[in-house]
């Protein structure tokens, strides 16, 4: 079974991070949500997939949530890479 989180879930878990990686083939947009946050609309764009949920895999580690999947992000996140 899936856990779905539509529109306001994905805002809530973006607004409780200090930091969101949001990876998206080969690109990663990293945001600072204490010091720089994104307006909502970019934020979003982001976080969302087509379906209008929250894009998968997504998990929190810490005080950061990752979006997306780019293996150089998560290794340098859960030490993979040295």
């Amino acid at each position: 079974m899936r856990d779905r989180r539509g529109r306001d879930d994905a805002l809530k878990l973006a607004r409780e991070a200090d930091q969101i990686i949001a990876a998206r083939g080969p690109a990663i947009v990293r945001f600072e949500m204490k010091t720089a946050p994104p307006d909502e609309a970019t934020l979003l764009k982001h976080l969302l997939g087509p379906t209008g949920n929250l894009r998968a895999p997504a998990m929190r580690f810490g005080r950061t949530l990752l979006v997306g999947f780019h293996p150089e992000a998560f290794g340098k996140i859960f030490g993979g890479e040295k």
